[in-house]
């Protein structure tokens, strides 16, 4: 079935192989530190952001999904691994990540849940010393580097794992 709506932001995952449409702004944009999301998103938390389901559309593929517990799916990319969303089965809303976003700083996370499992040095992240990607690559390294990342927009077509 074709949209007729524009959409007011899309994603997908890593490459490619899985792209979405949000037909409204997200809403709640908030990072959780409970350990299932941590496991899910192989990180310290998850940024997520809440969209009505009948405002969310696949528009490439289908995710795989894992239920994490009797009551919630998460989809992710079976090709690359991306998490991309989280779903209350009985709910009528989806939470899809932030990061997967074309455009990620348009949804700015405003809360934190789950702080009962957030890592006691998260707070001190902000002061660890920083550095560019490629500072410390040696340039014969970043010679034979090349992206098989999917582009922050959407395409005609793109093969999956490409």
């Amino acid at each position: 079935m074709s949209e007729t709506r524009k959409a007011v932001h899309s994603g997908g995952c890593q490459c490619g192989a899985l792209r979405y449409a949000l037909y409204a702004k997200p809403s709640n944009p908030h990072i959780c530190h409970c350990r299932m999301c941590q496991k899910a998103f192989g990180s310290f938390f998850a940024p997520l952001a809440i969209v009505p389901l009948a405002d969310f559309a696949w528009t490439r593929g289908a995710p795989a999904t894992f239920l994490s517990s009797p009551v919630v799916e998460r989809g992710f990319c079976a090709a690359c691994g991306t998490p991309l969303t989280f779903r209350f089965l009985e709910e009528d809303q989806i939470d899809i990540s932030i990061g997967s976003l074309d455009d990620p700083a348009v949804v700015q996370p405003r809360t934190q849940v789950g702080v009962e499992a957030r890592l006691a040095w998260f707070a001190e992240l902000h002061a660890l010393p920083e550095s560019e990607t490629e500072t410390n690559m040696p340039p014969e390294l970043l010679a034979r580097i090349v992206s098989h990342q999917h582009p922050d927009h959407d395409t005609e077509a793109w093969p999956a794992g490409g």
